[in-house]
């Protein structure tokens, strides 16, 4: 008897001696084993509704000559993500409503050149620092920085050219119950005025329950400060919907950090009870962000530093639901905070996908971070990162219907 992959031939003792017949019974046995291995990762690779499956194509090139391509991933449940090797981003995720109807929740462009020359972080890996530093300096070992100065007086996002406008490598990844992929890429000693030579890797997992899992790695050879993010617009209506303002909210944090006018925090913890950020329990966007509260004025809406209720580890941050279509988004993340943005800036953005224009509060964002201007509050979490250390963190978009 011989067997592969389950197949089995019988073979008379008189037959084993002709060449001619061993070799025809090796190719078809070869064969068959080849095409059940084939079938067996067929989940993997064809993109219909109940299969798992990555395809790629090219999506332009760079002003400067890079060659970008963009991803589709797509778990069994027919949820699809469309990610770009420029910038990390989010270009689309598909998700169904109450009527299993898929629609695209996350705001964007159709073409990579509105993506360099006009977004608003759409979707991007963010960093080398996301949010704020103010005056773009920080002091590091004795040493002053400076980074390039790009929202009023501060630095914001990593700078002019931060992550977000950058080309990085991708690596497919395949696995039993999901797809994604592996980004890399080296943020070089001195670029946008940071220290050392950072080693990132941002890799994004669509799994089999519905979560969009973003996990990201980091190491240098200088000591040198680090947070990283994701800055996706939401409508779980669908993009081009209009306003996010009748979503209603809930944030698991009993502390914000107050801003001055250029949005730099005070070094204050202060208490969401009693103010128009407590989202503590369930609360329409759109019934307190026009309050006469400091903190909302400087702001124009939401665009705040909350405090995770838990400490460490993973945690729960935020959920999101939107009641005509009933979708609801659930993100948890090991950060210590996180920056929730209601789109205040976006005014009459036009052209952007399926010809929509985006208006004041078309998306929100919640963006898993440290907290901003760290560098320059010792009382806050550290973002410092020294050589034989590795940054890390975790953070899951989670999708359903109520």
């Amino acid at each position: 008897m011989l067997h592969a992959k389950g197949i089995t031939s019988r073979i008379q003792p008189s037959q084993v001696a002709s060449p001619a017949l061993m070799k025809t019974l090796h190719n078809i046995l070869g064969t068959a084993a080849l095409l059940i291995s084939l079938s067996s990762c067929a989940p993997l690779f064809n993109k219909t509704k109940g299969n798992m499956g990555i395809t790629s194509e090219p999506w332009g090139t760079t002003n400067d000559g890079k060659h970008v391509e963009l991803f589709t991933l797509e778990n069994k449940n027919g949820l699809e993500a469309r990610i770009t090797s420029y910038g990390g981003i989010i270009v689309s995720l598909k998700t169904p409503d109450k009527n299993g109807a898929l629609g695209d929740v996350v705001l964007g462009f159709d073409k990579l050149a509105d993506y360099e020359t006009r977004s608003p972080y759409f979707g991007t890996i963010t960093g080398r620092y996301a949010n704020r530093i103010a005056k773009g300096k920080f002091t590091l070992d004795g040493r002053e920085y400076q980074l390039p100065i790009n929202d009023g007086p501060n630095s914001l996002h990593g700078g002019r050219v931060g992550f977000d406008k950058k080309v990085w490598k991708v690596k497919k990844i395949y696995h039993s119950s999901l797809v994604g992929l592996e980004l890399t890429r080296t943020s070089a000693d001195g670029e946008e005025g940071y220290p050392g030579n950072l080693k990132c890797t941002v890799t994004y997992l669509l799994t089999n329950d519905d979560e969009l899992k973003i996990e990201y790695r980091a190491t240098t050879d200088k000591a040198t400060v680090v947070n990283l993010t994701n800055h996706t617009y939401f409508n779980l209506a669908g993009e081009g919907s209009g306003s996010i303002l009748d979503h209603q909210a809930m944030i698991h944090a009993g502390h914000f950090t107050p801003t001055d006018d250029s949005l730099i925090p005070t070094g204050e913890l202060r208490p969401v009870t009693g103010t128009p950020l407590d989202f503590t329990d369930f609360h329409r966007i759109g019934d307190r962000i026009g309050v006469k509260y400091p903190s909302l004025k400087q702001a124009i809406g939401y665009d705040h530093n909350f405090i995770l209720a838990d400490s460490s580890g993973m945690k729960s941050a935020a959920k999101i639901f939107e009641p005509k279509s009933r979708r609801v988004l659930e993100m948890e993340t090991t950060e210590p905070a996180m920056q929730f943005y209601t789109g205040n800036h976006m005014k009459k953005l036009t052209s952007c996908k399926h010809g929509h224009t985006y208006d004041f509060r078309a998306g929100f964002c919640l963006e898993a971070q440290h907290y901003p201007d760290s560098p320059n509050h010792p009382q806050f979490p550290s973002t410092m990162l020294r050589p034989g250390e590795t940054y890390t963190q975790t953070t899951i978009y989670k999708f359903s219907v109520e």
